[in-house]
């Protein structure tokens, strides 16, 4: 069976939802008068930004997930001016994944898909926090394409390109980071339209949406029949 990889934190589950409620609970731990909505939003935006710094050469010293999540929190902190210890504050963080919501789709959806493809995913995050979250249990650990594994981060070709030498077939993201990434390295996307996710009009826009996964099926037999 062809494999089709999901995005975990866009396509899979409501990264921004999970996120923020982790951020709102830190900040009335400390006292804090700051949405977590913008704390999420700060810390997300600083952590893709580290991601993306890091040189994808096999002889570079790996800087797993966890670390662009601390180091992102203390370039938070330090910017809205907040005294707090960000290395115990990532650990909340992280370990609040269980807790991160799929989307309503994505369990009936990648049933679905699992029928006729094998269903995998392409994250940037490390191994032991994916194995946290409610994404865990419904793909094949076998399929699990990590940054930690592939050593290369997203947006970088290099990623797509080892996901794709690893056996990927098609690609279903909901960022337009994920998708300009993906369509750029030549990758096959499907994209999910997610709420609050919208397309880059400058970058390539992906020939296949769809509005749920229940619409992903259908689409990927004329694509990997």
């Amino acid at each position: 069976m062809a494999l089709v990889t999901f995005d975990l934190f866009s396509a899979l589950i409501d990264s921004r939802t999970g996120g923020s409620a982790a951020f709102a609970a830190l900040a009335a731990e400390h006292g804090w008068d700051v949405a977590g909505t913008d704390l999420y939003a700060d810390w997300d935006t600083r952590n893709k930004a580290s991601q993306q710094d890091v040189p994808h050469d096999d002889d570079a010293p790996w800087v797993p997930f966890a670390e662009h999540s601390r180091r992102a929190l203390a370039a938070t902190y330090a910017a809205r001016g907040l005294s707090a210890d960000p290395a115990a504050d990532v650990e909340v963080l992280l370990g609040s994944l269980p807790s991160w919501p799929l989307w309503p789709d994505v369990e009936a959806g990648l049933a679905a898909v699992g029928r006729t493809h094998q269903v995998g995913v392409l994250s940037n995050v490390d191994d032991a926090l994916f194995r946290r979250t409610r994404a865990a249990a419904l793909v094949d650990d076998g399929a699990v394409l990590t940054s930690e594994r592939l050593r290369a981060y997203k947006p970088h070709p290099e990623l797509y390109l080892r996901a794709r030498d690893a056996g990927a077939r098609v690609h279903v993201p909901a960022s337009a980071r994920d998708t300009r990434g993906a369509l750029e390295a030549g990758l096959t996307v499907v994209r999910v339209r997610r709420p609050g996710h919208r397309l880059d009009p400058a970058g390539p826009q992906p020939e296949h949406e769809v509005d749920d996964l229940g619409q992903l099926p259908a689409v990927l037999d004329r694509l990997v029949p």
